[in-house]
């Protein structure tokens, strides 16, 4: 009778350990950028673009408004003017990490809408693109930036951070 428990046990702590590592393989970053990507995206080749101005932000609440702020000026013809329509083709809300000097180190989708892969891609292609971000001195150090993409059939987008709303349907 022991013997068969024991036996259980192993088996139990074998798949286990086979779940758990299979659970980890489907986290790694698919050949992206930065970790943490679920596209190959990459930022656009060229000459690096020179830093922006450093952010007089003091908290990371500022600082969203400076990151968005950053990607909406680079972006321009893609965001959409005035109130959103009341469906919107995709919702995604990404966490970038960024180092001191505004440099991507990774990007962790909080909510990743994966029935459009293909905006999953220009996501993560705009934020390569948008590097560096503003550094942010007054807060110190590496951070997180957190944003939610709200994505309009016509390809266009506004972050939540800077949003004019959705119409009610």
């Amino acid at each position: 009778m022991q013997a068969t428990a024991r036996l259980n046990r192993r088996l139990a702590l074998g798949g286990l350990i086979s779940v758990t590592t299979l659970w980890l393989a489907g986290c790694a970053s698919t050949g992206g950028a930065v970790p943490g990507q679920l596209s190959g995206a990459r930022a656009p080749g060229g000459a690096p673009r020179p830093a922006p101005r450093p952010s007089s932000a003091t908290d990371l609440r500022a600082y969203k408004r400076d990151a968005a702020g950053h990607v909406y000026q680079l972006n321009g013809s893609r965001i959409y003017g005035g109130m959103l329509p009341p469906l919107l083709y995709a919702i995604g809300t990404l966490r970038v990490d960024l180092d001191a000097n505004g440099a991507v180190t990774g990007m962790h989708w909080l909510r990743a809408p994966t029935h459009a892969p293909e905006v999953i891609e220009e996501i993560e292609r705009a934020v390569l693109a948008a590097a560096p971000f503003p550094a942010a001195p007054r807060i110190g150090g590496k951070l997180s930036w957190t944003d939610t993409w709200l994505w309009d059939k016509s390809g266009r987008f506004q972050l939540d951070t800077l949003s004019e709303g959705q119409l009610q349907g």
